[in-house]
């Protein structure tokens, strides 16, 4: 008899455990569900309507959106078509830039043993400073009178110069803007990589260089084939970027000059936002589910190639 009271007041404690647990995860489950599911949900079904956003019923169009995206409509396809190229365009530039910049300063930053944290802080610092304010102080500088023409014709290279400014010349807009989004981006790989060179095995190192090998040899052969995986999460955050990211884009161009530098996410804020021609909330929902489907597909091929060479 003496037992079961105490098991029925072990129960009740377990029970009041739970709940209380229960208790503190339920707002954060509530949240979850009103912006995560709620939204996807509502973004999913208005991708297949037409809306302004002030109306109280939705016209269904079902796939028409997505035709009209793609090659339906004569005065929008033209235009996604050529922000899809752009963005293409920033999605192969700034993996590589990240990569090709990323590794190089890596290694040189692993080797130096004179003021090696100092030095990757101010690698580092880039990333941790990148914003609306640091992309206004790069438009600064790419401007007619900006810091960058100004540094060119002092050094005798105003033929380099660009008198209507980087941001505002056609040819050179899009690569600017690449260079930027990859300044902000080589840290994070920089980080990555210092990563994987540390948990590198000194004894592999070692016995390459007793083989002979040398330097550059030990780098392309052994060192490059065991970052790997680090390539491959470098050059994954940086599609993401390069495919989802449009604030920098906005903010330095808007999309000029005359659409050269206008890319998916930014012509899928213009539709939802700055639209006065017909109801397009509906078409930037579509684009921007577009633009998911080529994530989970990049994902997709990224895990594939992992997984073939693991």
């Amino acid at each position: 008899m003496t037992s079961a009271p105490r098991v029925r007041y072990r129960r009740r404690k377990r029970l009041r455990e739970a709940l209380t647990g229960y208790a503190f995860v339920l707002p954060a489950l509530v949240l979850f569900a009103v912006l995560g599911v709620y939204t996807v949900v509502y973004g999913l079904l208005l991708s297949f309507a037409r809306w302004n956003g002030f109306s109280p019923h939705w016209i269904w169009v079902g796939l028409g959106n997505y035709r009209d995206l793609l090659f339906s409509d004569p005065s929008l396809a033209p235009v996604v078509r050529s922000a899809g190229l752009h963005t293409a365009v920033v999605m192969v530039a700034v993996p590589l830039l990240a990569v090709f910049a990323g590794l190089p300063l890596a290694l040189a930053l692993n080797r130096i043993k004179f003021l090696r944290t100092t030095l990757r802080t101010v690698f580092f610092l880039p990333y941790v400073t990148t914003g609306i304010a640091v992309f206004y102080a790069w438009t600064y500088v790419f401007q007619p009178q900006g810091s960058l023409n100004f540094i060119l014709k002092s050094l005798g290279l105003g033929t380099l110069s660009q008198p209507q400014g980087f941001l505002g010349n056609p040819a050179t807009a899009l690569p600017t803007l690449i260079l930027v989004l990859a300044w902000s981006s080589i840290p994070v790989s920089i980080l990555l990589y210092l990563s994987g060179l540390q948990s590198i095995d000194p004894a592999v190192l070692d016995a390459a260089k007793v083989d002979g090998a040398s330097g550059l040899r030990t780098t392309t052969a052994v060192i490059w084939p065991l970052l790997r995986p680090i390539t491959a999460a470098v050059v994954m955050l940086n599609l993401r970027d390069a495919l989802q990211g449009f604030q920098m884009f906005l903010v330095m161009t808007n999309g000029g000059p005359g659409g050269h530098t206008n890319v998916l996410g930014l012509e899928s804020y213009d539709l939802a936002f700055f639209s006065n021609l017909r109801p397009t909330l509906g078409l930037a929902s579509a684009l921007g589910w577009l633009l998911f489907v080529v994530a989970l597909v990049l994902a997709a091929v990224n895990v594939r190639v992992l997984r073939s060479r693991t």
